[in-house]
């Protein structure tokens, strides 16, 4: 074990993350989302006061709990369904007149002679040419016009070793008689296959006899891991002192990318892969007077959750201190050339990445929109210098090198400044640590802290409409925020359920510097009055729900949205995708179309270009509770006792055919 970790105070990485997501390391004064709503908005608003979440009765309807008729879509809403019933059980569920199929699992063949899956006698080599661990992002990129072979892209977030490794787990009891989950140790060998069930798959799949295969054969299916792909690090940030190590002198070369959040497909078809909870991998202490620990502390490194650095120096911050600066960058991948390098486009700013979703501009510059996942942090758009050409795709390819990041700041007007990263500009001076444009993209967060960007609540995915011109962010919750944070106005103090914001890009144009908001929807239980949700009146029992995380448009852009934190105890109901409708009088409506298994996050909700297939990422399932490999809260997707729970990809499809929804 690393001296530096106290084995008894090691927990399973999914309560770390989420207590990590829970911290808030924004020490600047600016303006919150609540202060920002609390003054655009009257009292007419204010539907309760503070918020308690400490039982389920206070927060979830009685009707919620017991189950519901599944109902037909609302009258006038773009979507046409009878929707699922809310709940918590062991396996997933969809849609009347739906197909949910298992596509790919953890452990599953990726590339040619990978073994196949045997969680009693796992090994780096065989989980680095395997399907990873914890699935969240998928893209898809069509091989034919018929879109009905492609190649799955696939972001690896993290991995649970309670529930990978048999064994390894052990279930104590602390000293207040509270029980909990713990690896008394770490090996080399775990940390190696960790690593390997980190980053991404690429995985060519085609419709064969009307089903959905995998094709493991397929010539571009490819890893990307934590250990063992050399990336590039290229833009404002690439060469520079403060990316430098002993392994590269250099600072333009990098092994491997972790805390693959979301992500996105550009127009000319490469993968980017979002590095979120990066400080979450690094140990050790900072040599005293150390110029990165004020850059350290914004983002929280170290955070210790893996013992990496016990095997590998690049974790250890007391021996590579600049290593934690290589990471928390977008990671532009080309899945046509399984042989290319990934470059880390350093241009897009270096923050808690949640997904890279991109439009081209009616211009044709192309902008790229991101949240910074952490309470009271920031969202994000980056606008290309250059501008896309759709008839020569090598003349794209390095677009996202060149352009300008900016930093929202919502006015409690109801409109938008989008502020410019730009070194020289404002306080982004060397009189403030900023010697060039490197310093900004590095520091991202602390020069949005200076330009007085707007402290948000815990921002995830954000997703351009082209056909709208509109732009929708997820705000998963923030109950760090008090009530003294806000007054008899929204968003709410103990924000548990999370919101969501509506821009409207001023004239369909993405590029656009102020634009304007509102809110689309607070979430959480509308039979509760404490929680001030809005859904609809047309929205059933079944139809609301809290946590906002990742959301798609689809080819007729309509909203859908997947959640990450419903459960028994919160809401009485698992995660899983939403059809929201945003337009018209069914606006606010919300049905519930898919829905994970007990444990589980629903993650990466993906149409393909007909909208007559739909992608679905299952995380974590089986994380539930007092969890571990020989004893999960449910053994899905295999449901046999010699098979761990897996996470795993499911594919949707219309019985009969159609569109989805």
């Amino acid at each position: 074990m690393n001296d530096r970790i106290d084995p008894a105070e090691i927990k399973t990485p999914t309560a770390i993350r989420e207590e990590s997501e829970d911290v808030g390391r924004n020490p600047s004064a600016n303006p919150t989302m609540g202060d920002v709503i609390n003054r655009r908005f009257s009292r007419r608003g204010f539907l309760g006061g503070g918020l308690a979440v400490a039982a389920t009765g206070a927060t979830v309807s009685p009707a919620a709990l017991m189950s519901a008729r599944p109902a037909r879509a609302a009258a006038g809403s773009a979507f046409d369904f009878a929707e699922a019933t809310a709940g918590v059980d062991a396996t997933h569920h969809v849609a009347d007149g739906y197909d949910a199929e298992i596509l790919l699992r953890w452990g599953d063949p990726v590339t040619a002679g990978a073994p196949d899956f045997d969680p009693m006698n796992q090994s780096a080599d065989a989980q680095a040419r395997q399907f990873g661990y914890n699935n969240d992002y998928v893209g898809f990129v069509p091989l034919d016009e018929t879109a009905e072979r492609g190649l799955l892209l696939v972001n690896h977030e993290y991995t649970n070793p309670e529930l990978m490794f048999p064994g390894k787990a052990v279930v104590e009891t602390d000293a207040e008689g509270r029980q909990k989950v713990r690896i008394p140790e770490w090996t080399r060998e775990m940390a190696d296959i960790e690593m390997a069930a980190h980053g991404g798959s690429i995985v060519e799949i085609a419709r064969r006899d009307g089903r959905w295969q995998a094709v493991p054969e397929g010539g571009m299916n490819r890893r990307i891991t934590a250990n063992g792909t050399p990336m590039a690090i290229s833009g404002p940030a690439a060469g520079h002192e403060r990316l430098k190590t002993n392994a590269d002198p250099s600072g333009r070369r990098v092994i491997g990318t972790l805390n693959n959040c979301a992500g996105g497909v550009t127009p000319w078809g490469t993968y980017l892969m979002a590095e979120e909870n990066f400080h979450g991998y690094f140990t050790g202490a900072l040599p005293e007077g150390h110029r990165e620990a004020e850059n350290y502390a914004r983002v929280g490194v170290p955070a210790g959750w893996y013992n990496w650095g016990t095997f590998q120096d690049r974790f250890d911050i007391a021996r590579e201190p600049n290593e934690p600066n290589r990471f928390g960058w977008i990671v532009e991948v080309d899945p046509f050339d399984p042989t290319s390098t990934p470059k880390k486009r350093t241009a897009l700013g270096r923050f808690k990445h949640e997904g890279c979703e991109t439009v081209v501009n009616g211009d044709g510059r192309v902008v790229v929109y991101s949240g910074d996942d952490e309470r009271f942090d920031y969202v994000y758009k980056f606008v290309t210098a250059g501008t896309y050409d759709p008839d020569d795709r090598a003349a794209n390819m390095d677009l996202l090198d060149a352009g300008t990041l900016h930093v929202a700041r919502f006015n409690d007007d109801g409109s938008l400044d989008w502020l410019p990263l730009v070194h020289g500009e404002g306080p982004l001076t060397a009189e403030n640590g900023f010697a060039g444009q490197a310093d900004v993209v590095i520091e991202a967060r602390r020069a949005a802290d200076l330009l007085g960007a707007t402290k948000m609540d815990r921002p995830e995915d954000v997703e351009p409409n082209p056909k709208t011109g509109k732009v929708y962010v997820m705000l998963t919750n923030n109950t760090r925020r008090t009530a003294e944070d806000v007054d008899a106005a929204n968003p709410r103090a103990n924000n548990a359920f999370g919101h969501i914001i509506e821009i409207a890009e001023t004239g369909g144009d993405f590029a656009a510097t102020r634009s304007t908001w509102e809110i689309l929807l607070k979430c959480g239980d509308p039979a509760v009055a404490e929680v001030g949700a809005t859904f609809s009146a047309a929205t059933s029992e079944n139809g609301w729900f809290g946590m906002p995380d990742n959301c798609a448009i689809d080819a007729d852009g309509r909203l859908w949205v997947s959640t990450d934190g419903n459960s028994a105890t919160a809401t009485g109901r698992t995660d899983g995708l939403w059809a929201v409708d945003t337009e018209g009088a069914a606006r606010g409506t919300s049905q519930l179309f898919f829905r994970v298994p007990v444990g589980a996050e629903l993650c990466g909700p993906v149409f393909t270009p007909d909208s007559r297939t739909l992608f679905l990422a299952v995380q974590h399932p089986g994380d539930e509770g007092l969890a571990t490999f020989e004893n999960p809260a449910t053994r899905w997707p295999d449901f046999k006792d010699t098979m761990p729970v897996r996470p795993s990809v499911v594919v949707v499809t219309k019985q009969g055919g159609g569109k989805i929804g």
